[in-house]
Order: structure tokens, then sequence, then C-alpha cells
């Protein structure tokens, strides 16, 4: 090397730090410099924490918290279902990411969730569920966002769609590289163009026409330039690349008349399929379109089954099953035509009612017609899952360089065929749902329901795997050295190419030594409080001593009421009203609004979420300044009395996402009476496993009637669960569980006057030797590796009413 030659030096990015032009590379703005000081003072103020810590705890995260009240920890913990999630920044056993767009809050996705992503040879694009259309050049993906963006994500660009009529939801989406082109399909049946402007950078929306009558479900654009779009029922178009070539070479004014030509250039391939004698394609939505440019073939899939086309002459090749077993021909001549059922149709309008009655060619051929109509709609029910074989439904299509087509399904299922169509090998390295694929030289990269993500040789052979993302891959795409996962929860990934390698190691190493550079710490205090109302209302000053005093500092509260109704009537009405979905009752809204009031409902405080099951009521409510970092919240509830199906004893629960980290709090009343600790062990053991979180909450200043949210499913693939591949409870995979309420756990071996005596003489390490709560955490049997602060108080059941000295 000569020595003027000029080596720059390397660049490390990190989110702090963004060059303001390309000439001051030396030196960040003010604000990413405070950002960074900020950051690398709370990271030396924890690490100092950490090594002046005494506690023997491990649940203490390795130091003592100033200020943290002396608690108590049950027996039981770290192993199984009480193990703790693995937050920390560093994976130890996933390789180092880049966080093209992190784990958006829910509530600020509603009709905006991301459905599909695609790579081009620049840019990564994303289609919402809005119809709008997001790109990010690879230049930028270490950029930071403009201030107004999405915290902490890479700078995007955004478009929505300019021509009538306005879009729907985008299903899918394809980068045509010869045509410096993005199509995207969307749910009203429309295909649109984008394009983007190098020069500039921007991007605009072309031309679009209506497809289909139903949702385009999958494009491909194949080796001769056409698009193939495929929608329900089996129904495949083809636009030829002469049509639209024909609409670029126009200028934008003339595109819209020209978008009309296009439309009108389709070619049906059920045409094909007349000629061929196949059926099964006619019954069954095509999920995935897969181009095979080596052979000239163009692969279709339907639920259960495939068909092979001729990319050039559009001609069916072969039908064939997920099981590699040919189709049977059939017979076309049982099949009704349509052109023919239409001209029957008008016949008979405008023939007399004696034609009518004497013509019984025209009555068997309308039999006919609405048997095979019902049969058609009951083959498509099948194949889509309602009484079908679901399990081994097909996910997701991919082709390897050498020419290997690979078959991802509902049951975990990876399936090799060949080019022809002959199934080969079959492999399962996991147990959820494959719901993409992506391919990039010898590697197969296998995105799971469950957040993993594997990656496999041509062989099938595992390479490696991780979780990738704490919700379902629903799709992946490769470009510019990395594999871009993006999860159903809206957050998206870049993987390197590399891994799984001896780079990964290396990568976090450094990464873990510049921890300050992307890690925050916020300090939040929250006030959990319980009562066990006994079906009474309280006074407003009540509430205000309870809860208005103590919320100077706090910023998140929690309330857990119980007994709020009871009764035998009121109980089996609560009961037929959740099979039903309607929570909630007036007397639990009566206390919501309390407590409302209590806290300066919308001047302080606001209430983010709440669920009532019977006479359990619990609600939450945060601080205004911080509702901009809290969302994720969902509710659900367990009844635990007479065959687990009454609410007067269970749990309701309450899950939110606060700073990026999962919360729980469960409000609970355990079964009553001195000698049933068993029962109560037995009602938290039932909570703790089988409470699942699983509907939508509206957000804030969103009224309640009883719970305030709407009991509505997350819709397509944003109604999935987010359940741990390997079967842990939800309450497993939160990183911090509050349980508070009525647990009705007693003093052991002391009569109610010894209990008094003591009570007034303030000694309570005596009762506390007695707590049933206590020996049974002790012994490992309930609140598993949970921790408990000293109590202080005296006990609050049986107590005298309006008594001096007793009353609580």
């Amino acid at each position: 090397m000569d020595s003027d030659d000029h080596v720059p030096p390397p660049r490390f990015f990190d989110r702090y730090s963004i060059s303001s032009s390309d000439d001051d590379e030396s030196r960040p703005s003010l604000h990413s410099t405070n950002r960074r000081l900020d950051c690398m003072i709370q990271f030396l103020d924890r690490k100092l924490s950490t090594s002046n810590s005494n506690s023997d705890n491990p649940l203490e995260d390795g130091f003592h918290r100033p200020g943290s009240l002396p608690e108590f920890v049950g027996k039981g913990g770290g192993e199984g279902i009480f193990r703790l999630p693995d937050r920390r920044a560093v994976h130890p056993k996933r390789p180092p990411s880049l966080e093209v767009r992190p784990h958006p809050l829910r509530e600020t996705q509603i009709e905006r969730f991301l459905k599909t992503i695609v790579t081009t040879e620049r840019e990564l694009w994303a289609g919402s569920e809005s119809g709008a259309v997001r790109v990010w050049d690879f230049r930028d993906l270490y950029g930071e966002s403009a201030e107004g963006e999405e915290e902490d994500a890479a700078p995007f660009k955004e478009v929505s769609t300019t021509l009538p009529p306005a879009s729907a939801a985008v299903m899918c989406m394809v980068g045509d590289e010869g045509s410096g082109v993005v199509w995207s399909g969307h749910r009203d049946g429309r295909v649109r163009c984008w394009r983007m402007d190098s020069g500039t950078g921007s991007f605009k929306e072309g031309f679009s026409w209506q497809a289909h009558h139903g949702p385009v479900l999958s494009m491909v654009i194949t080796s001769y330039g056409d698009l193939w779009s495929g929608s329900e029922g089996g129904v495949i178009k083809i636009w030829p690349w002469e049509a639209i070539a024909s609409a670029f070479s126009l200028t934008v004014e003339e595109r819209c008349m020209d978008a009309l030509e296009v439309e009108r250039s389709f070619i049906d391939l059920r045409s094909q399929v007349a000629i061929n004698g196949f059926s099964s394609i006619l019954t069954s939505d095509i999920k995935c379109l897969l181009s095979d440019n080596i052979r000239a073939t163009v692969w279709s899939a339907g639920y259960l089954s495939f068909a092979l086309w001729d990319s050039r002459t559009r001609e069916l090749l072969k039908v064939f099953n997920i099981d590699g077993q040919m189709e049977n021909q059939v017979d076309f001549s049982l099949v009704p035509d349509f052109t023919l059922e239409d001209e029957v149709k008008m016949k008979i309008v405008t023939s007399s009612k004696k034609e009518k009655t004497q013509s019984s060619f025209g009555f068997f051929q309308r039999s006919r017609n609405a048997i095979m109509g019902a049969a058609d709609a009951v083959r498509r029910v099948a194949a889509k899952g309602g009484f079908g074989d679901d399990n081994r439904r097909i996910e997701a299509l991919a082709i390897t360089f050498d020419g290997m087509i690979w078959v991802g399904c509902a049951n975990g299922l990876l399936i090799q065929w060949d080019g022809n169509g002959s199934r080969l090998l079959d492999f399962k390295h996991h147990s959820s749902a494959v719901l993409s694929l992506c391919t990039f030289g010898s590697q197969i990269w296998v995105g799971y329901s469950s957040g993993f993500i594997q990656v496999l040789d041509l062989n099938g052979t595992l390479l490696g795997e991780w979780v990738a993302h704490s919700s379902p891959v629903i799709k992946m795409a490769s470009g510019a050295g990395y594999i871009f996962s993006l999860a159903n929860h809206g957050g998206i990934r870049g993987w390197s190419v590399t891994s799984p390698g001896p780079l990964d190691a290396i990568l976090r190493s450094e990464l873990a030594g510049k921890e300050f550079l992307y890690t925050k710490i916020e300090n939040l205090k929250i006030l959990a409080g319980t009562w066990n109302v006994g079906q009474g209302r309280a006074a407003l000053n009540s509430l205000m001593s309870w809860l208005g005093s103590a919320v100077t500092d706090v910023r998140i509260i929690v309330v857990g009421l119980q007994e709020v109704e009871m009764g035998a009537g009121f109980l089996a009405m609560s009961a037929a009203r959740e099979t039903v979905g309607l929570e909630g009752s007036s007397v639990g809204q009566w206390w919501l609004e309390m407590i409302d009031k209590t806290l300066g409902e919308g001047l302080t405080f606001g209430r983010v979420g709440s669920r009532q099951l019977a006479g359990l009521l619990i609600a939450v409510w945060v601080k205004n300044d911080l509702k901009p970092h809290v969302g994720d919240i969902d509710a659900a509830a367990v009844p635990c009395g007479f065959g687990r199906a009454i609410g007067n004893k269970g749990a309701v629960g309450l899950k939110l996402r606060v700073y990026n980290r999962v919360m729980c709090f469960v409000n609970c009343h355990f079964a009553a009476h001195l000698e049933a600790v068993g029962r109560r062990n037995a009602d938290f053991d039932y909570v703790y496993r089988t409470m699942t979180f699983s509907r939508s909450l509206s957000l804030f200043n969103v009224p309640a009637a009883g719970a305030s949210y709407a009991g509505q499913l997350f819709r397509g693939a944003n109604a999935i669960g987010s359940n741990s591949g390997d079967g842990m409870p939800e309450l497993s995979e939160a990183d911090m569980v509050i349980f508070l309420g009525d647990f009705n756990y007693r003093l052991d071996g002391i009569s109610y006057d010894e209990a008094r005596d003591f009570i007034t003489q303030r000694s309570f390490d005596y009762l506390r030797e007695r707590d049933q709560l206590r020996l049974e955490m002790e012994a490992g049997n309930v609140f598993q590796g949970m921790r408990e602060a000293v109590i202080s108080f005296p006990p609050t059941y049986k107590f005298e009413k309006h008594q001096r000295g007793f009353a609580v």
C-alpha cells in the first residue's frame, strides 16, 4: 500500500450519536451528547450499587435496592414455571441484532400494524393494516429517528395511498427488480405499484387497479416479468408484462386511464383448470405463490395442496397434496358451468310460470347447481381448517439456490420437495407452527409462531436457534447482509447472515463493554392496595385517607377489591355473563368512578384498564407523564369457586408493558376457613398456571362499564397469542408479578382472645410465627420464589367493626 493512501478510521454507530452531515462526522449534536452522558451516569450508578451490595438473595439482581423494605422470600423459585425470564440486553443464546423497529406499544398501532415486509436492492419495505407503505433505506439503518417519529426506530419514510378508492390493509408485497418497483396486494382486491426515486430518496405511489373481488393473498414476479396474483377460492390471475410495461411508459396523468387497460389484460387460470380437468385448486385459497426461475415454473399453494404451472405457457402441469400424492382428475361435466348457469337463469326469468312448471330440465339443472355449490362451500371450509386436517396446513414456501422447494406447516413440519413436485424429506425441529421462511446462500431461515428463529443448512441440519421476538415471526426477508424478521407485534430486527457463527461471540463481548450506550434505567414507585369491601361502599374521605395522601411520588396505582357484590343470584348471573363476554356490574363501575375522583382522573392519573369477575375487581391507574410508555394492556379472569366455574373465589389480572418491561397484577380471593390451607394453595397453583391474558383493552380516556375495555380479539395474525414455545404459563413470562388480595390464610395454634392480646401489645413477631402463609411459603408450597415485605401491621380479620383498636 502506498504511503499516500488514506484509510478512514472505523466508525462505531450508536443510538446516541448521529452525524449532522458527512463533513462533520466527529461532532455529535448537543442533544445526543446529553443523552449519552445521562446513560453513562445511570450505568455507573448501577455498577456502584452492585459493588456495594450485601444482599445474598439471587432474586435481588445482585444488589440491594436503596430504601427497599425487609422482605421474606418463599422457597421453590428460580426453576420450572417459577424461573425468571432472561431480559439481558446482550442475550447469551441470541446473536446480536439490529433493532430496525423496537416492539411498539399495541395501542399506538391500532389500524397500523405491519402485515408484511419485502426487500429490494437498497430498501426494506413494509405494508401496514391501514394500507400505508413504509420504507427504510439500508444506508440509514444505524441512524437516529427524527423527533416525533417512533422512539429508537431507524429513520423511515411512510406514504399513504393517494389514488382512489382508499386502500385497505396490505396483505402481501413483492419486489420487482427488473422494473425497479414494489407491488402491494390489498384486502380490497387492489394491486398497487410503488417506486423509489434514487436521486431524491423519496417514493410515491404509481398506478393501481382492481385485481380481484376478494383480498389479494399472494403475489410473485416470474422470470418473464409477468405478475401473478392469488386470491380466495383458488383464483389465480396473470398480469402480462406487456400491459404493465405499457403503463410504465406513460406519464403520470395518462396512467390513471391506462390502469383500466392493465385491469382488462389479465389471464384467468381457471380456464386452464377446466381444460386439464383438475378441481382441487377451485376450492382452496391461494396462500402462497413461488416462482422457480430455474425451471420456469410457478408453485401455488392452498391449505393442503399444491399446483405446478408453466410460467411461459401458463399451463397447469400438476396438482398434488401435502403428502405428495397426485390429485385425481374429475369429470367437469359434473361441475357447474357459470356461463351456462347465467344463461339458464336469464331464460327462467323471461319464461312464463307454465313453462317453468313443464320444464323438468330447468328444475333438475338448478338443483344440481345448488348441490354442487354447497359441496364446493363445504370443501372450502374443510380446507381452511373448519373440520379438516388442520395441523398440516401449509403456511410458507421458499426456494433454495440448489432448486429445492421448502414448505413450512402449521404443525412445525418442514418438507423438502424437488422442482418437479416430488416429496423428498421431512424435518421437525420445533413444535410451534412455521409462519415464515427465507433463504440466503446455503442457509434456510425458519420463523415460528413461538417467536423462535432457526437456521438450517440445505440438508435440513439445525445450525442454530434462538428466541428472536416475544411474538410470532410472521415474515422474513434478506437484504444488506441481514435477514430481517417481522414479529406480529410490529417489531423488526435484522440478523447478520453470518449468524450463528464466531462473529456473534465477538459482537456480544463488544456490546457488553459498551452497555451504557444502549441501556437506560427508569425508577418507578408502584402503590398496590387491596380491600375486602364486604359488599359495602366507601365514602370519598375514606378513599382519600387510603389513596389520596400516598400518591405524591407514585406513578402506578393498582387497586384490588373483593366482595364488591355477592349472593347466589349475583354469582350465577356473573357466571352467565362471563360466558358471553359481558363482565362488570354497576356496583363495580361505582367503585371505579369513586377511585377516579379520589385520584383526580384526567388531571394527575388516568385509568388504563380494569377487570371484574363477580365480586373481584382490579384496576390500574398511571400518572399522565407515564402514559406514552404504557401499553399492551390485557385482562384475565380465573374462577376458582365450585368446580372452577363460579367467581366467588378466584382471581382477576391485568398485564401491561411499561418501558418495555412486562408487569402483571393479580387480585385474588382464595378459599376460606382455618383448615382449608391445601385448598388455598391449590387455588394459587390453578391461577398461576391457567391465567391467560387474551383480550384487548381500550386504553386512556375510554369509559368503563365494570371493565374498561371492549372484549374483542385482535384480528388476523395479530390475534395470535404470545405463549412461549415450551408451554410456560403467561405469568411466568412477566418481568414482575404482584399478587394482592384476600388470600384467607389464618393464624394457626392461637385462639381469638390470645390474638387480640398480642395485637394490643403489638407483639407481631409471635403472630408471624403462626402465619399459615409464611409457613407454606417456607415449605415451598405456594408463591414459590416470591417476596413479601415483613408485616408490621395488625391482622385484618377477624376484627370488630367500629371498635377502636380492632377496626381496620
